[in-house]
């Protein structure tokens, strides 16, 4: 079962969400709600994990305490960005020598500036700091924007000086693994997710 919101819902408070999950699914309250973008850049919500749906909204039993927080992430027909994080970003890139943009543009694909965003594979805030990178980079709470995106910066920072400046094999590296982009003979890994990740990230780049 998916439920499907178009991109023209601009902001969905907590209550209003939980009350179409529970509508539209009843005992869905006691089930995973995983969220994602299809294709034509659909927001869908999901009660199981799936290409479209990897982001993990709701864990299991806690509808009633998680915030969606749709109203802070920027549509494809709104592409502003959230005033909060702004500031945050650009000091961050400031600080690690990186095109601010750059960093906008993976944050929208990563979590949609969800900065609770919490995909099935353990992914977290802003930036899906997987654990072992929050722990690799000094990160104490994943889901601190600040500390969020300060590490991701320092760790895309790293990956351009391990490709050379080259964008895209940065880009793979963040959502595969530098060893992947390595074993792959420093290209872009056959994954799936990988293969459309990077290509998604540079559109909203240029």
């Amino acid at each position: 079962m998916k439920i499907k919101i178009t991109t023209s819902v601009v902001l969905l408070c907590r209550a209003l969400a939980t009350a179409v999950l529970l509508s539209a699914a009843p005992g869905i309250a006691n089930a995973q709600v995983y969220s994602g973008t299809s294709a034509g850049g659909t927001i869908v919500l999901s009660n199981f994990s799936s290409p479209e749906a990897r982001v993990l909204l709701i864990p299991s039993s806690s509808v009633d305490k998680v915030v969606l927080d749709f109203g802070s992430a920027p549509s494809e027909k709104n592409s502003e960005i959230p005033k909060a994080f702004k500031a945050l970003v650009e000091e961050a890139a400031r600080q690690h020598g990186l095109d601010p943009n750059l960093l906008h543009a993976m944050i929208r694909v990563e979590s949609g500036y969800n900065p609770r965003a919490l995909s099935a594979k353990g992914a977290r805030g802003l930036m899906q700091l997987m654990p072992e990178t929050a722990r690799r980079f000094g990160v104490s709470d994943a889901f601190n924007p600040r500390e969020n995106v300060r590490a991701g910066a320092e760790y895309v920072q790293w990956l351009l000086k391990l490709f050379q400046g080259d964008v895209e094999l940065a880009l793979a590296g963040y959502n595969a693994g530098e060893q992947a982009v390595i074993r792959a003979g420093y290209r872009i890994p056959s994954y799936g997710e990988t293969q459309k990740y990077v290509p998604k990230v540079l559109a909203h780049y240029k």
